[in-house]
């Protein structure tokens, strides 16, 4: 976590001040290069000297169109990445600002797929002393419950069995229960995952003091001008919950070695989790029962063994049938 920079709160902070002191807080000097250009350009676009918080999110959508909506798919994710890693901070330290505007997605690289990390990948990963236990812990859950980031990240501490390692979470495309009188309108059914030791040993950590709130909040509150439902909200911190986009650029910070948006992607530890499984003999109907998809074509893309997990099971046909 970068030190805090002393600097004044809410509408007095200048767009330039912001990015200044975004790209101070950055360590690593390959970083501060790589990002520099998208924050630097987007600043000038949108004007330097106004108020960080009288931008709209729009505007900083249309800065990044304009700037690079023609460039190459690796060009666009970059400098995309570095903006919403500044305006991330930016709502992280309580700065009332602008967020990156949904419709201004990352784009898929041509004929790219989804990787899947290896075990050894993501535990080495983990393990780095310099990742954050926030970080360790949402990535530790990712892996082993095969889950998608938004449903891990709209977990409530209130909803967790840590005993029996699960929780139930809205999955994607849940369909609401039938209303009932006085009952609320975000009542879905809902869906089970399960995690295992890894992230057992973390989660307690990570949530020491809190009894209730997001599992996986910001460092600190959400800025004046900023709109957060109440369960997104922490009720004895006032800290937020992570978003994904937030989690994404974490992610990505750690991970990316030839600049922004090159690093690992959030929904890699889903493909990556069930990739192992399908490795370590995991039939069909127990993927889909862990993945929780309905159809097995969709369950296939996500298994994807590696070279060699494909050579080893080649051995079985060895003449003998033994390995080699």
């Amino acid at each position: 976590m970068p030190t805090a920079v002393q600097l004044p709160t809410g509408k007095a902070l200048t767009v330039r001040a912001a990015a200044n002191a975004f790209l101070d807080s950055l360590r690593n000097p390959n970083t501060v290069r790589s990002y520099s250009t998208g924050v630097g350009k987007t600043a000038e676009r949108i004007g330097e000297g106004r108020p960080l918080g009288s931008v709209a999110d729009d505007e900083i959508g249309e800065a990044l169109e304009l700037l690079w909506g023609t460039a190459a798919v690796n060009t666009w994710n970059a400098r995309r990445a570095s903006v919403l890693s500044w305006l991330g901070w930016c709502a992280e330290y309580g700065y009332d600002g602008p967020a990156v505007p949904a419709w201004t997605k990352r784009l898929a690289v041509p004929d790219s797929e989804i990787p899947a990390r290896s075990k050894m990948a993501v535990d080495r990963l983990i393990a780095r002393r310099e990742v954050h236990l926030r970080e360790k812990t949402l990535w530790r859950m990712l892996y082993e419950t095969a889950a998608r980031a938004e449903e891990i990240l709209g977990v409530n501490i209130e909803d967790l069995d840590l005993a029996a390692r699960r929780c139930p979470v809205k999955a994607k495309g849940a369909r609401s229960k039938a209303r009932r009188r006085r009952q609320a309108r975000e009542d879905f059914v809902l869906e089970t995952v399960y995690w295992d030791a890894g992230t057992a040993r973390l989660l307690p950590r990570l949530i020491k003091g809190r009894t209730r709130g997001p599992v996986f909040v910001t460092h600190r509150r959400p800025g004046p001008g900023k709109v957060v439902s109440p369960r997104d909200v922490c009720p004895d911190t006032g800290l937020a919950c992570l978003s994904y986009g937030q989690a994404r650029a974490l992610l990505d910070e750690h991970t990316a070695v030839r600049g922004p948006g090159t690093g690992w992607d959030v929904h890699e530890y889903r493909h990556s989790g069930l990739t192992e499984l399908g490795v370590q003999g995991a039939s069909l109907l127990m993927l889909m029962a862990k993945s929780r998809h309905k159809k097995p074509e969709n369950v296939r893309r996500y298994f994807k063994p590696s070279p060699e997990a494909i050579s080893e099971l080649t051995r079985l046909l060895a003449p003998g049938g033994s390995s080699r």
